[in-house]
């Protein structure tokens, strides 16, 4: 049972024992022999340390135990498990300030990344609202000036109702790539593995992407040359990683240097393939790497609106190279290109069939 003092009826305490000793000493002293005088002089002395060590015990140290127990009901919340013997660690004080110190440290972290969240959202909304506003201000003002207009000849019409049909179009790519990336933020969307070779996907890629590289006379290039006959296996989700590097080298080709070329070089490694596509455009600054994965992120706007494309094609790229445990990586400086890399793991080898014993 603990007895809860003030501080004022302990210091009377204390006072009152000090008198009492000193007193003693006062009356006793002169006839005590030195043995006995020293032994008074040690006992007074534990005396005043056992009760100035008390009043510390019922003062001080049961409010840092007090505050200590309000840490530790925090740090429950942080999955960090604490000890309740804070009483007879060394300097008590000392580690009571570390704690706070180190708390409120981790408490402003988690607030500047509120309020950089907080940024983002704001940005992510104002960005969202002008892509979607722009297909249907388009879609809107071709089929309202066909609903407006009853002399507007036939072939005017349907070259109108094709820009709205176009506008429309791209609404939906950019709510699909909405919903897509919504899934993998979620973790909804699962990777379904096969084997499958690589190199014959890159070339694939290629053949689809090769009208639109013509237009700006860009080539595009397997590297190193020699795989182009052989056979690289992965193990990952083909559709997905398809999507990868359809974003990938279409970015290249959009942003690269006209009559210039995009580059996929393969690397294989003992457990996975290397996959880097690179283009010679004008590079990215050191200080937009850390956002050029974010949604609707572009570092020249009007040059990327007037490309195409919904401002999705990277986020979603790096979350579906997540999905496969791995990272989508830039390397890029200005006037140097731009390279993106990843990594995809090799399928176990199959372990060959033992043959059966002759009987």
């Amino acid at each position: 049972m603990r007895i809860h003092l003030s501080s004022r009826t302990i210091a009377i305490l204390i006072s009152l024992l000090v008198a009492g000793v000193l007193t003693a000493l006062a009356v006793y002293a002169p006839q005590l022999e030195f043995q006995d005088a020293f032994l008074t002089a040690g006992i007074t002395v534990a005396a005043c340390f056992l009760l100035v060590y008390l009043s510390f015990e019922a003062l001080i140290f049961r409010e840092i135990n007090t505050i200590y127990s309000g840490l530790e009901m925090i740090k429950r919340k942080e999955l960090r498990k604490l000890s309740n013997k804070f009483l007879f660690r060394p300097e008590p004080l000392k580690r009571l300030r570390d704690e706070i110190l180190q708390m409120a440290a981790r408490k402003q972290q988690e607030i500047d990344e509120l309020k950089r969240l907080q940024v983002l959202r704001r940005e992510f909304l104002a960005d969202v609202s002008h892509e979607l506003k722009t297909p249907i201000f388009a879609a809107q003002g071709f089929v309202h000036t066909i609903l407006d207009d009853e002399d507007i000849d036939e072939v005017t019409q349907r070259k109108f109702l094709a820009k709205a049909a176009s506008s429309l179009d791209a609404l939906n790519d950019l709510v699909q790539d909405l919903v897509t990336i919504s899934q993998l933020e979620k973790g909804v969307v699962q990777m379904r593995r096969q084997r499958f070779n690589v190199v014959q996907l890159v070339l694939d890629i290629f053949e689809q992407l090769e009208l639109t590289a013509a237009q700006r006379g860009v080539t595009l290039e397997l590297i190193p040359p020699t795989l182009t006959d052989a056979e690289l296996l992965v193990l990952a989700d083909r559709n997905r990683i398809r999507q990868v590097l359809i974003n990938l080298i279409d970015n290249g080709i959009k942003y690269g240097q006209e009559n210039g070329h995009v580059a996929v070089h393969l690397a294989e490694t003992t457990k996975a393939v290397r996959i880097a596509v690179h283009n010679d455009g004008e590079g990215i600054a050191k200080q937009h790497h850390h956002r050029v994965f974010e949604r609707f992120y572009r570092i020249e706007k009007s040059r990327s609106r007037n490309s195409g494309g919904t401002g999705l094609g990277l986020a979603i790229s790096k979350h579906i190279v997540e999905g496969h445990k791995s990272a989508l990586r830039l390397h890029s400086e200005p006037g140097q290109g731009t390279t993106f890399e990843f990594k995809l793991p090799k399928p176990k080898l199959r372990r060959a069939a033992q043959p059966s014993e002759q009987g």
